[in-house]
């Protein structure tokens, strides 16, 4: 993958244009992982909360693109107070939906049941080229971590 344009940000919000290739899922956990950064602090730093977990559903929405919905074209990431919301656009109208009920022991097929345990909230809309998946997480910092100044 090229690396994505993106769009201009606002203090709250970013939008990127992805190309379709090798390395797409790596490159939206780091532009995610930089945005919480921004935004929220160190992702992974031990004040914060659901930070792993948007890293993880990024993955997880991202790849599930791919593997049933055609080619992920865009990636949007929008702050709000404490919470980070995703959405990865692909070109499949197709919506998700899981193949049975969730079994651990299979090697594939877990991505909507991470969804629906480690997000707030998730969805899809349909959109002129395909769907948006969504979902949203809390991210907070715990009691005691001091809160960086908003970028």
């Amino acid at each position: 993958m090229t690396s994505p344009r993106m769009r201009p940000p606002t203090a709250r919000m970013r939008r990127y244009e992805l190309t379709a290739g090798d390395g797409v899922v790596r490159e939206c956990r780091e532009l995610t992982g930089q945005a919480l950064c921004d935004w929220f602090g160190p992702a992974g730093d031990p004040g914060q909360v659901a930070a792993e977990d948007a890293l993880l559903l990024v993955s997880e929405v991202v790849t599930n693109a791919f593997t049933h919905g055609g080619v992920p074209y865009e990636l949007r990431l929008d702050r709000t107070d404490g919470r980070l919301w995703v959405q990865v656009s692909d070109t499949s109208p197709v919506r998700p939906r899981p193949h049975g009920p969730h079994h651990a022991d299979r090697p594939s097929g877990h991505g909507l049941y991470l969804l629906g345990r480690l997000a707030d909230a998730w969805g899809c809309v349909p959109r002129s080229s395909g769907k948006a998946v969504w979902f949203e997480v809390e991210v907070l910092r715990r009691a005691g971590h001091a809160s960086p100044s908003p970028a």
